[in-house]
């Protein structure tokens, strides 16, 4: 099926002039309608009609994500409420959600993004797309659901299922397609494995891993336990969704949709613009988006804008991701928790003291956390039924508002 693309088209020239001009748009209506934008740039005495070139962009402040939950719920939408269709709720970095809007117009963006990224993964109105995200990504799957859509494919749509009912699923209606997690496609590959069941026998040919960056070796060992090809994208858990960035058929990086964001590489610390081919903290500027729109969005995420074309043709430009932090979040099966966050939620769940002992907390593996919880009897008294019950309790409060799975264990804090 061929779908018309006309940024992909159009010429350097063309292609800049059209950013810059979707720029001023999106810099003109932040100012008239966030107070937010409007007081920070009058702070810093910037005056927005000077913005006439790309490299302007540097002139302006950084947004990041504190600055979301700070202006929890609706203080950075651009358009009255009255004009927003879908409203999506994230873990933000301090006791508020990061919480997020969209137009009409803001979901019809979305779709031609996420159309544009599954056609460059060769999907056709042949293929059946099963849809499998963690709680944390689920709005992803409404966006991914509606580009597969737009190309006529056929879509099992995002429902939370066991790995025996995900692979009868995949047999059974003969998936082609599966967008998931790094975590989850592991999964996947280490079932099919122990259960010695025949790859060929589920039809399956395209793996799209969403959430998280992943290394050759995981590359390869997914595409030889299920004998698939695979593909990644980039997106924000937060806002604004997924496919910002994606691979071609090269796999020489992922081509970010210039015609709807602008990257940029920053040094983490002083905020100074690195140059191409040099690694960085990823700063993102929404030019398209209608009711939430970033300017100069720290993602936190490490990656370098590559210098050289790509053999597959494509005039976008690409960013190598690294799939490492500059910040202190962790990164679980695609969702960002911030650590003194979560400390914070666990120490008021399980009725710590104003001054709890140090929290250890470590990534199990991609899709949970665990903590380590030194304690005595001046912390804990209580019957160890009634504490493993608190501890359940918390485990459950964490999981519903964090959307990630959290063990907490007790160490026993010996002063002798």
């Amino acid at each position: 099926m061929m779908i018309k693309d006309e940024f992909l088209s159009m010429n350097r020239e063309e292609k800049i002039q059209l950013q810059l001009e979707r720029l001023q748009s999106t810099l003109n209506r932040a100012y008239r309608n966030v107070p937010f934008h409007k007081k920070r740039f009058k702070d810093m005495g910037i005056d927005i009609s000077d913005i006439n070139q790309l490299s302007d962009l540097a002139r302006l402040p950084f947004m990041e994500r504190h600055h979301i939950s700070d202006n929890y719920p609706y203080d950075l939408f651009a358009v009255p409420l009255r004009d927003i269709v879908r409203i999506h709720t994230a873990p933000g970095t301090t006791q508020k959600p990061t919480v997020s809007g969209y137009t009409p117009q803001d979901l019809s963006v979305w779709q031609n993004i996420l159309t544009r990224a599954l056609l460059a993964s060769d999907i056709t109105p042949h293929d059946i797309l099963q849809i499998t995200l963690p709680p944390g990504l689920a709005n992803w799957g409404r966006d991914y659901k509606s580009g597969a859509e737009a190309i006529e494919a056929s879509v099992i749509p995002h429902t939370p299922m066991s790995i025996e009912k995900k692979v009868m699923v995949l047999m059974d209606y003969r998936s082609s397609v599966l967008i998931t997690t790094p975590a989850s496609a592991l999964q996947l590959a280490d079932y099919v494995l122990k259960e010695e069941i025949n790859t060929t026998a589920m039809g399956l040919k395209t793996l799209i891993l969403v959430g998280e960056a992943i290394d050759p070796d995981t590359r390869k060992k997914l595409e030889d336990r299920l004998g698939v090809k695979v593909w990644v994208h980039y997106g924000l858990s937060e806002v604004p969704g997924p496919a910002i960035a994606f691979e071609c058929e090269a796999h020489e990086g992922l081509h970010v949709n210039e015609d709807h964001f602008l990257p940029e590489i920053v040094d983490p610390v002083s905020g100074d613009v690195l140059a191409e081919d040099r690694f960085g903290e990823l700063v993102l500027t929404t030019l398209t988006t209608r009711a939430f729109p970033l300017i100069r969005f720290k993602t936190g995420d490490r990656a370098r804008i590559i210098r050289a074309a790509c053999s597959c043709g494509r005039q976008l430009r690409r960013i190598e991701w690294a799939g490492e932090r500059t910040d202190e979040l962790l990164n679980i099966d695609g969702v960002k928790i911030q650590i003194q966050q979560m400390q914070t939620a666990i120490q008021s769940l399980l009725g710590l003291p104003p001054a709890p002992p140090a929290f250890h907390v470590r990534k199990i593996d991609r899709k949970c956390i665990e903590v380590w919880i030194p304690v005595n009897d001046a912390i804990f008294s209580d019957e160890v039924k009634e504490l493993e019950a608190l501890i359940h309790r918390a485990e459950a409060n964490l999981l519903e508002n964090i959307g990630i799975p959290v063990v907490i264990r007790l160490k026993e804090n010996r002063t002798d």
